[in-house]
């Protein structure tokens, strides 16, 4: 551990939901990047065809989804500037609706 309290080496994870792999095929990816933004970028690269489904034409998340950082609900949703920790874990679900 770092002085930080940090485990060495340690990078964020992306977790994407299971749901989305009825439209394409993911899986969990470590991305390096200190804020949103720059995680999801690095994971669009190794699972390209999720970036639509998660983001819509503007990279502001879709209002299908749901991203939470260390199981915190992410408050930027259009610059997406929340900060990642190294060992933070993200995790991209479909948000809930109802009637």
């Amino acid at each position: 551990m770092d002085r930080f309290g940090h485990h060495a080496g340690a990078m964020p994870l992306v977790r994407f939901t299971a749901n989305l792999l009825r439209h394409c095929p993911v899986g969990e990816v470590q991305v390096s990047g200190s804020q949103l933004a720059a995680a999801l970028s690095e994971a669009f690269v190794k699972y390209p065809l999720a970036r639509d489904y998660v983001l819509d034409e503007q990279g502001h998340l879709r209002k299908h989804m749901s991203a939470f950082v260390d199981g915190v609900q992410i408050l930027d949703r259009r610059t997406l500037t929340d900060p990642v920790r190294p060992d933070s874990t993200i995790d991209l679900i479909q948000a809930l609706s109802g009637g």
